[in-house]
Formats: C-alpha cells, structure tokens, sequence
C-alpha cells in the first residue's frame, strides 16, 4: 500500500483482494468489499452495494444516495482510521455500459475527495467482470 496514493480510485491490476485485506487490517482500516458478478442493470449494483456495504434501510439506491451514504453518516459517527474498498467484477453488460459504469467510478471519485479533504485515507479498487 506504500506505493498507492492515500486517496484514489485505481483498476485493482496486480493487487489481489486477500492481500488488500490484509494490507486494510495491518493499517486499521475498514475494508468494504462488493462483488458485482451478478449485477446486470444499475438496479442490481446498488441493490448489492446496498446489501455487502450494508448501507442504511434508507439507502435511496441513486448516485447521490450513494455518495451520501459513504461519506456524512459515517462521517458524522466519529473519527475514521480510512477505507480499503474493492469493487469485484463491474459489471460489463448493454444495461450497465461505460457511462454508467463511469458513473459508478464517479461516485467513488468524489467520496475519495470527500475524504481527502478530512485527511483520511479511502483507497478504492475495481475490477470489471
């Protein structure tokens, strides 16, 4: 983790998810991890980021609820020791194309900057299926 930007959005490439684990553990981290295999449509990713982020029943299933539900509730809970999070296996398919999918990435961009802005760390890597 030495070597990836405390604040970012980056293909997972040659990192593998048990060692971002670890390295999450090893600096105290949360780690937030969602496989999108089976999502198909933009309502199946945020009913899967709703469910393995286990966001708040209240969880719009939209960008900006989304984005709010990564960053102010959390926010407001406390002091944060920073976020590893792996998005496994976005999906690819004619329902979830490359905007929706930069969408998506979007998102993750801005809660980084959120962050970023309260000096915390929230490195975010994605794969696509």
């Amino acid at each position: 983790m030495r070597n990836v930007r405390p604040n970012i959005v980056q293909s997972i490439r040659a990192f593998r998810i048990p060692d971002l684990q670890a390295a999450a553990e090893a600096l105290g981290s949360h780690f937030l991890y969602a496989n999108l295999a089976h999502a198909q449509t933009k309502a199946d990713v945020f009913e899967l980021l709703s469910t393995q982020f286990y966001l708040p029943a209240h969880f719009g299933k939209n960008w900006d609820a989304l984005y709010d539900c990564m960053t102010e509730p959390i926010n407001k809970s406390g002091p944060q020791p920073g976020f590893v999070v792996v998005l496994d296996q976005i999906p690819t398919t004619p329902k979830f194309d490359k905007e929706v999918r930069e969408q998506l990435l979007d998102v993750f961009r801005d809660t980084a900057d959120f962050w970023a802005e309260r000096k915390i760390s929230f490195r975010c890597f994605y794969s696509f299926l």
